[in-house]
């Protein structure tokens, strides 16, 4: 491992952990990433090697079976798989969030229930809030939960399913209208729905159907889909934390915690891009000489080498944060959106000192390149990022009197 984006003060725990992750993509993830990805073919055989090395229960409580982790020792595994390919931290990502919304919201017997078999891998999560007509403004979501009964029958379309066809539970984000009086805000009318459902496309289950995967220009191997309910009836025992109206707030705690993930993958992807542009500088000859002893490349190898460092840095202050108790929603927000915009820099970076051969597939730049664009829009775009740093700064430093 290089110098660049270390973290201090880890235990020996976690540096145990980390030497593992890193050990798994070095062998697993990185000789067969790219071929996976140019097929779009699901990583079945590297899902179960992380199901053993008991990732997919890395924050779950131990009381539950799982390890017990911070998000900062999460965070630091993502960058490591992200590190190997991205599509593969999307996989675990969307289910740790799942997982992270049950620990934190939902009642004991839905935590009972669901996170013994989450952390195994063997229940795999998925959440969805976006639909075709949106995606960051969440409080103008259309789908519905209608009570009737000891049940609520769903109706609507939802958009950008991480592991749509994979997942065996997604938190489905609705809007439900009982007890709410007419003119109440659009966020305290929203509830989030656990639905089990069996893996694989078509109709899943009466009145939820996966339609197929989205064909994607990166982010592939990992299946993206839609969802759509047309009369699905869910238990009111379903209903996360078992009250109606917490949605939103659900929603958005999970998201607070994406963030940092995202920002972890972005840091992933960016230590991949040096570390493959740094080597080519080496290798490459142009006049006499390795194009790593023009000053042109090293200028840009400075350039790379401090975004990585930067944007690791952030992502780990975040993580940090939120492992305090304290709120985090600043700093996730400004790693979130330094991290994906430095990404995308080092990669393109990397592709210039690969000149022609970047362009090609059969080196790996050329795959980081597809890759980084996702981490511009994944869990509310940068401009979505700048809005809320600049609502948060505001509050942070308004003006007395």
């Amino acid at each position: 491992m290089g110098r660049l984006a270390r973290t201090e003060g880890l235990t020996d725990v976690q540096r145990e952990i980390l030497a593992t992750v890193r050990e798994f993509v070095d062998k697993e993830i990185i000789p067969v990433a790219t071929e996976l990805e140019h097929r779009d073919e699901y990583p079945t055989r590297i899902v179960e090697g992380l199901k053993e090395l008991g990732l997919f229960g890395l924050m779950i409580p131990e009381e539950y079976g799982g390890l017990g982790e911070s998000l900062l020792t999460y965070a630091l595994c993502v960058e490591e798989i992200a590190r190997g390919w991205m599509s593969v931290s999307g996989i675990i990502n969307t289910h740790f969030i799942v997982a992270y919304m049950l620990k934190q919201h939902g009642t004991r017997e839905q935590r009972e229930y669901f996170l013994p078999r989450m952390a195994t891998g063997e229940v795999r999560g998925a959440f969805s809030m976006s639909e075709p007509a949106l995606g960051s403004d969440v409080s103008a979501i259309t789908s519905k939960g209608v009570r009737e009964g000891d049940e609520y029958v769903l109706t609507g379309q939802k958009m950008w399913l991480t592991n749509g066809g994979s997942s065996t539970l997604v938190a489905v984000l609705c809007r439900t209208d009982e007890g709410h009086p007419e003119g109440t805000a659009p966020h305290k009318s929203m509830t989030t729905f656990l639905i089990e459902k069996e893996p694989g496309f078509g109709q899943v289950k009466p009145g939820l159907t996966i339609p197929g995967k989205i064909d994607k220009m990166g982010y592939k191997g990992v299946d993206t889909t839609e969802l759509i309910m047309d009369g699905l009836r869910v238990p009111a025992d379903r209903v996360l934390g078992g009250t109606t109206g917490r949605g939103f707030y659900q929603m958005m705690d999970g998201v607070e915690v994406g963030r940092v993930n995202v920002a972890a993958r972005g840091c992933g992807v960016a230590q991949r891009a040096f570390e493959l542009g740094v080597t080519y500088a080496q290798q490459r000859q142009t006049f006499g000489k390795a194009i790593a002893q023009h000053q042109a490349i090293q200028f840009k190898l400075a350039e790379m080498g401090t975004k990585v460092e930067a944007a690791h840095a952030m992502m780990v202050n975040a993580a940090r944060k939120k492992d305090s108790g304290e709120r985090n929603d600043l700093e996730a927000g400004m790693a979130k959106y330094l991290a994906s915009e430095y990404c995308k820099e080092v990669v393109e970076d990397a592709f210039r000192i690969h000149g022609g051969y970047g362009f090609s597939k059969e080196y790996e730049i050329e795959r980081l390149y597809r890759e980084a664009p996702m981490l511009l829009i994944g869990e509310g775009t940068a401009e979505i990022q700048k809005m809320i740093i600049g609502r948060r700064l505001l509050e942070e430093y308004r003006i007395q009197g």
